[in-house]
This record gives C-alpha cells, structure tokens and sequence, in this order.
C-alpha cells in the first residue's frame, strides 16, 4: 500500500461519521434517493441471491444503459447466474428499475469508506466485479484485491484531462490500473493514456469496445406513439433530447421563428424530470404555450412546445420526430450525450459544440453526413429551417445514422470473447491472461 492510499483511507474512515448528514443534504435537493441511502452506507437493500454473481459497476445513466446489452447476453448465455449493478445517481436507478432483466438487482455504489466499502463486499460477494469506463475508488478496488475477487475495466474512457490530474498520484493510479485483470478502452485516446500508466506490453490490454455504441433500440409504445402521432399530425415535429439547465430556453429561443410561424411542435425531453416546472415557468416566460406530459396535457395547434417530463418514452419520441437535437452539448461540462440511440431508430442528429464524451462517435457520423454540428444559436435556428425546407437531405441523414448504427453491431460479440475466460467457473487465471 503506497503512502497516498493510506492517508486517503485513513480519512475517508473518518470522513464515514458525517457520511450520514451529508447524504441526507444531498437528499433534499433530489440528488440521493432518501428512502435508499443505507445503501450509499453499503447496507443492502436486498438479499444476496444464491449462485454466481457478478458486479456491473457504471456511475450513471449512459455507462449503465451501455452495459444493459451485456448484462442481458451475460444471463441469456449463464442461466444459472446473477447479476448486481450499481450506479451513483438516482435518474439511473429509476430508468434501469423499467429496463433490468430477470436475475439483475440494482443497487447504489457504496461511499468509498472502508466501512462502506466492507460492508457491501461482505453481503455481495461479488465472484467479478466489472467496471465501466472510468468510475474507480481505491479503497473499493483495494478491497476487491484482498479478498481475490478478479475486475475488469470495460469501454475504459480515460480524457486527458484525467490522464494530466492522475500524474498528480501516478503511482496510487498505476497501482490500481495494474490489479485490472482486463483492461478494454473504448478509443484511441484512451488506449494511449493508459498504456502509459501500466506499459505498451501489458498484458492486460485488450481491444478498443465502447459499450455506447452497441446499446439496444430504446423501447417503443405502440399504442401510447400513435395516439402522440394524431395529435401531431401535419406538424413537423422537433425533438430536444435529454436537456440539461439553459438548454431548454437556448434551443427554443433558437427556434422561435420556426415554432412561431411554421406550426412546427418543439419535443423538450429533459435529462432529469424533476426540473419540469422550472423549466415550464421558464418558457412560458417568454411567451410560448406549453403543454406538460406528466400533467396529460395534450399539445394543441397552438401549443409550441410539449414538456415530456417523464422516463422510459425517449423511445417513443425519437420514432415521432422529424428532427433530433441532442442536448447536453449546448452548456458545458457535459459533454453531450449518446448520439447513437437516435441513430438506431434511423434519426440524424443536430449537436452543439460541447460533446467530449462522445467525440470518436461524433467523428464517424460527421464524417458519413449522419451528424450535424453548429456552434450557437443563430446557426442552430438556421440549420433547423435549411432541413425543413430540404425534407430530402433529411431524410438522407437519417438513413446514413442508421446503416452506420448497424455496423457497429459487432462490438458485443468482442466484448463477451474477451469476458468469458474471467466469468465465475471458466477456469483457472491463466486463461484468462492468455485471452487478455
């Protein structure tokens, strides 16, 4: 154990006794789920089941919605086996609540207290533990090493804004980086990063896999999408997906000419509901009528924008639009969000500048014309009518993002090659490290 490691146990052991408050604060402004926060304490909320258990760790919605194609081949293949995941956001747990399989059990990740940390090893023994991209605790992984339990490191995303912050603690991270018994970056950048950290020849690193792109179509309602789809009718219909704060009034704003004169509805899907009304006050503000989803408002013709406050029906709109915007690239520090779940259901995207987490995504689809890019607000409302009144080159896009979403398809079998020699019962580790 390095001195780092020590210290920053030592007073994360301290830092358990005021753990308690401090979730509780977090509670009340909805970022903890209050009716589950032993869990964050490592104290479970469900029994373990008896078998085979391997652990999925993802820290919020897209790492675990990329992991879902995984869990769900993991237990089609393993009959017999089950299933934790965790993640650390409450969105997350209520989307994988509609979208978990049989024989998988979500959970929140424990706080990185070794009280934490020793309680929820002690109820699940994990048989693997599987992380994805890059959500790593030293005490947990410490942990994980002592007691033999074999990790991974799947669609590891590594940005060099990372790479520069872990020079700061190379050798604790070097540490922790070389007890991955599998090691799959998700591109080329990250590839090269942690190269660097555990060696060009170790034997740990496996091929470029990013679970992003081989999630599945997102689920359709047939009966809840056609009753929507006549009460469109005749209207262009515009999604803004997943959106986060400002967001919602910069892109309508952007739009305003167009939801104005034209008749076209604006779609709002934020990426979190519970901001709903605040984001309502916010566009009737500045005068445009709103119909609200989760109070079954229904958009009239002069409605200019329908708020579809809810979860699981991202789905259902992406199939009703004309046209899809993706947010969480027009404020900063988010880094956009998964083009390719638009794509899979044949829709083209529009983007805005800031989409660092999905850069080697959006390469390939602006390289095939599947994707659009635009800077600001004048030049998204100019790109938005140039496609209305050219429905051909639209219509283009969109089957370009699909056929590209399909070549894609090939990544699950890579990655499910790559874990079975680590799966409980494949065999002794050698095996494993000649797969690696």
């Amino acid at each position: 154990m390095t001195l780092t490691l020590s210290l920053y146990a030592a007073a994360m052991k301290a830092f358990h006794a005021i753990a308690p408050n401090l979730l509780w604060h977090r509670a009340a402004r909805n970022k903890e789920d209050p009716a589950r926060l032993n869990e964050r304490l490592g104290i479970p909320g469900h029994p373990r089941p008896d078998g085979p258990l391997v652990w999925v760790h993802g820290v919020s919605v897209g790492e675990s919605l990329s992991a879902l194609p995984v869990i769900n081949q993991l237990l089609t293949e393993n009959p017999d086996f089950y299933v934790l995941i965790t993640t650390a956001t409450t969105t997350s747990a209520e989307i994988l609540s509609q979208r978990l399989p049989e024989r998988a059990v979500h959970q929140y990740a424990p706080l990185d207290t070794p009280q934490a940390v020793t309680k929820f090893l002690d109820h699940w023994r994990p048989d693997l533990a599987v992380f994805i991209e890059s959500d790593l605790w030293p005490n947990l992984l410490t942990a994980l090493d002592r007691r033999g339990v074999r990790r991974l490191l799947v669609s590891a995303r590594i940005t060099a804004k990372t790479h520069a912050g872990w020079q700061n603690i190379r050798r604790l991270m070097q540490l922790l980086l070389k007890g991955f018994a599998l090691i799959l970056p998700q591109d080329t950048g990250s590839d090269q990063r942690l190269r660097d950290m555990v060696g060009d020849d170790a034997e740990q690193m496996g091929p470029l896999a990013n679970l992003k792109t081989i999630g599945t179509l997102l689920p359709d309602d047939e009966k809840k999408r056609e009753a929507l789809e006549a009460q469109f009718a005749g209207r262009t219909v515009i999604l803004a997906a997943s959106t986060h704060p400002t967001e919602e009034v910069y892109i309508a704003t952007a739009l305003e000419e167009i939801l104005r004169q034209t008749g076209a509805l604006l779609i709002v899907a934020p990426r979190h509901p519970v901001r709903a009304e605040a984001i309502r006050l916010d566009l009737e503000a500045l005068g445009f009528r709103v119909a609200q989803r989760s109070k079954l408002d229904m958009p009239a013709e002069a409605t200019h924008i329908y708020l579809a406050d809810t979860l699981g029906e991202l789905g259902v709109f992406f199939r009703l639009a004309d046209m899809v915007i993706m947010a969480g690239s027009f404020s900063e520090k988010i880094g956009g969000h998964n083009p390719l779940e638009a794509a899979r259901l044949g829709k083209a995207v529009i983007t805005g500048p800031d989409l660092y987490n999905w850069d080697a995504v959006y390469d390939q689809m602006f390289d095939a014309g599947a994707a659009f890019k635009v800077s600001g607000r004048q030049e998204l409302g100019f790109l938005a009518q140039g496609l209305i009144d050219n429905p051909a080159a639209l219509l283009d896009a969109h089957r370009i993002a699909q056929a590209l979403a399909q070549r894609e398809a090939g990544t699950l079998e890579t990655v499910m090659a790559h874990l079975k020699p680590f799966l409980p019962g494949s065999g002794p580790t050698d095996e494993a490290a000649d797969a690696a």
